[in-house]
């Protein structure tokens, strides 16, 4: 793990000597959280998108949500929630699910600027998501359009904390246990409206300080002892 985290140091670096000057370059210009840092000193970024499918390549960004845990605890004044203005008319399956209209939509500010304000907030962080691979894949590739590159960062996923906490289990477990409304319901947590990608973020922040406060460890753990 460690030599896997001075490769992304060294990446990072190189990234940043061919990125272009802008938002990405400003980004990749902050190192990253040293991964011995304790986790209760660590800054986090809590971050979920609402997107128009599950294809990167494809389907387009359609909201972005965000909110900072410092010091283990959620500050609420950084919460950021902003619809993007994609192209092209929305499927009824996918707004049945995320609630986002075509008049919503239109309305929503571009993409370029709904990235580079994420850049911003997520410089210096670590990224706190559930299920890594839709927040991951589709910040590649949309900055990969944008800046002709794409960036690394990062990742902790609560899917992937609470699944070794679970196979740590003698009783089996439903793969449907690892969902983010029924791992909070597991650990007693109020119920949000699903797929807002603010609330979304909350819940998957929330969900995160409960899973660190169930090892129950007079120490915080590491940074490290997360990241995937």
């Amino acid at each position: 793990m460690f030599s896997h985290w001075f490769g992304y140091e060294a990446k990072r670096k190189r990234l940043l000597a061919k990125a272009p000057p802008g938002p990405l370059r400003d980004y990749l210009s902050v190192p990253f959280p040293d991964p011995k840092t304790a986790l209760n000193k660590t800054p986090i970024l809590a971050m979920d998108f609402e997107t128009t499918g599950l294809n990167a390549k494809t389907d387009q960004i359609l909201s972005v949500g965000h909110i900072t845990i410092e010091s283990f605890e959620i500050i609420l004044s950084s919460a950021y929630h902003q619809v993007i203005c994609t192209q092209g008319d929305l499927k009824e399956e996918g707004v049945i699910i995320h609630q986002i209209m075509d008049d919503t939509k239109s309305q929503g500010q571009k993409v370029e600027a709904v990235i580079e304000q994420l850049l911003y907030a997520m410089a210096g962080k670590a990224i706190l998501v559930h299920f890594a691979p839709i927040e991951k894949n589709f910040l590649q590739y949309t900055c990969k359009k944008l800046y002709g590159m794409a960036p690394i960062f990062p990742i902790i996923d609560t899917l992937v904390v609470a699944r070794k906490r679970l196979d740590q289990r003698t009783s089996l477990y439903s793969p449907s246990d690892l969902r983010l409304f029924n791992l909070r319901e597991s650990h007693d947590l109020p119920r949000y409206k699903a797929h807002n990608a603010l609330s979304d973020a909350l819940a998957t922040a929330e969900l995160f300080l409960a899973e660190v406060e169930y090892k129950q460890s007079k120490n915080s753990p590491s940074l490290r002892s997360v990241l995937l």
